[in-house]
């Protein structure tokens, strides 16, 4: 299940056949998949059939597998405030430097967890709670033929990566 983390001291708790990734940020990548919409937008060109464009509120994070027989075992993350946070999976292996994103690579079903603007900040976040468990299993799938993951994350009603934690456990197979 999924829980709230309150200092590091929490994630280093677990045992020794456990790892803890957690998601980071691919400035480079989400400039690049910016500069792509500004250049399709300062041209008047459409967007490739197919092809899936970043959104102002979104930004690309990726994991990297440096051990890839994993089970997923859980999600921890953190919101401070209050917000909506989607997370898209890309499921093919993706060079962004020589194909642009398409519709089809993206995974189902997509992470979700929020809290609501009436909310108190210290309320726990919400989550769909059977996707999240579908979701981290397919990542873990994934991590056995892929040394890295890319996601797209999306900051909805406010939520601010600034404010946001999100790393996801596994045990290791072996």
């Amino acid at each position: 299940n999924p829980r709230i983390i309150t200092s590091r001291s929490d994630m280093d708790n677990g045992n020794s056949n456990t790892l803890m990734l957690a998601f980071k940020e691919d400035p480079a990548l989400t400039e690049m998949m910016r500069l792509r919409v500004s250049s399709l937008q300062r041209s008047g060109q459409k967007r490739q059939d197919g092809e899936r464009l970043l959104l102002p509120h979104e930004a690309v994070y990726r994991l990297d597998f440096h051990n890839q027989e994993l089970s997923f075992s859980r999600w921890y993350f953190s919101l401070a405030a209050h917000g909506r946070v989607t997370i898209t999976g890309i499921c093919q292996h993706w060079t962004p430097d020589l194909t642009h994103l398409m519709t089809r690579q993206l995974l189902e079903p997509i992470g979700t967890f929020w809290r609501n603007a009436e909310d108190p900040e210290e309320s726990p976040l919400k989550w769909l709670e059977a996707d999240m468990q579908e979701f981290g299993e397919r990542i873990a799938e994934l991590a056995k033929v892929r040394k890295v993951m890319y996601f797209l994350f999306a900051f909805k009603d406010a939520a601010e990566a600034a404010n946001l934690s999100c790393s996801v456990e596994f045990t290791l197979d072996k």
